[in-house]
């Protein structure tokens, strides 16, 4: 089972006349759209289906989205399989909240379709040209209903297909590794342009794209290390947000070393150090249950993307790379040191680190 078999028994099984989400086969595939996508889905990735609530949905689709990048359906960037009225085609696009937007602007019509299709050609313009060939079909989802209109119009980038010509698992694969590697492009770029609603139309506004300059602590605002509450399958599970807590107490420390801590304004990095005309790029990772090979390797991948899309692909100078760990990590801090990435963690006595680490200063040698 994967992406293709999925999308065909949404699409055999769905039925969009009816009044009730019950007795409707394709809610229940829709429901299992996490658990039969897992394995097809790129690294960090989940899923959930959507069928309408009470009544079917004219459109149903399926939300593909990084849980640790936040947002919903309803605001926020995410990509989504949305099928047409007719079940007869699929689109995979990078889709806006248009809910949120809908009740910021408080219209459902015209003027909710131009600020969106203006705000996805003005996201769709900061994204790589090479990345996003190849990516500009316009899903025609074939209602006329408020809703799969605005989806029409908030398309960032999409791929369409028709479900009798619909391609390979490989193919389906390949197209939704890609699509994920143009949404986190984007949400890299979306704090930066701001969508003004004017009488005369939508305009775009540039932030701030820098971390600016900071002396001491000024730039360094990292969340709360205090307990916090989620919800899990109805119960309330307490979670001690280690990761924040790590961030909040080596930033003092590091100042001490000469370094100028900064978390304000460089989301979604959890943290850049200065000193001088040199930066660092920190990926912070909370090492659970002793497992320092997942915290490595999560602190690996994001090091290296958001190196290439807030460096590289801006032509920004690059900066040395260190991932700082809650504890330990054993003979992972030389793996480290041989893909050029410097670690430091947690300790009894306070802070060590890798060879790097120690060059920089940033720690005291063994």
């Amino acid at each position: 089972m994967g992406i293709r078999d999925f999308l065909l028994d949404v699409a055999s099984t769905f039925d969009t006349t009816l009044t009730t989400t019950s007795g409707n086969p394709g809610q229940q595939v829709l429901k299992e759209a996490g658990t039969r996508l897992l394995g097809a889905l790129p690294y960090g990735m989940e899923a959930e289906g959507h069928g309408g609530q009470g009544g079917a949905a004219a459109t149903p689709w399926v939300r593909v989205f990084d849980p640790a990048a936040g947002g919903s359906g309803t605001q926020g960037l995410y990509l989504a399989y949305i099928f047409a009225a007719d079940l007869r085609s699929v689109a995979l696009t990078l889709q806006q909240g248009v809910t949120t937007l809908s009740d910021q602007l408080n219209t459902r019509g015209e003027r909710l379709r131009t600020h969106l299709e203006f705000r996805a050609q003005s996201l769709l313009d900061e994204l790589p040209s090479d990345l996003v060939a190849g990516w500009t079909d316009q899903p025609l989802l074939k209602h006329h209903g408020w809703r799969p209109r605005a989806y029409e119009a908030s398309s960032v980038a999409a791929r369409c297909y028709e479900m009798d010509q619909l391609p390979n698992e490989g193919e389906l694969c390949a197209d939704l590794g890609t699509m994920t590697v143009i949404l986190k492009a984007a949400l890299a770029v979306e704090s930066q342009i701001e969508i003004v609603p004017r009488p005369e139309g939508p305009v775009v506004e540039y932030t701030n794209s820098g971390h600016g300059t900071y002396e001491g602590l000024e730039g360094f605002r990292p969340k709360t290390g205090d307990d916090y509450y989620v919800q899990i399958a109805a119960r309330e599970e307490q979670r001690k947000q280690v990761h924040e807590g790590l961030v909040q107490r080596f930033g003092p420390y590091i100042l001490e070393r000469g370094f100028i801590p900064i978390t304000l304004g460089v989301h979604p990095r959890d943290l850049v150090l200065q000193a001088g005309d040199v930066e660092w790029l920190v990926e912070a990772k909370a090492v659970k249950k002793g497992n320092s090979t997942q915290a490595v390797r999560e602190a690996v991948a994001q090091l290296l993307e958001y190196r290439y899309f807030w460096y590289t692909q801006r032509h920004e100078p690059k900066p040395h790379l260190l991932g700082l760990f809650s504890e330990d990590i054993g003979c992972y801090a030389t793996y480290l040191e041989d893909h050029g990435i410097g670690s430091i963690w947690s300790t009894h006595e306070g802070w060590a680190g890798s060879a790097s680490a120690v060059g920089w200063g940033m720690v005291e040698g063994a």
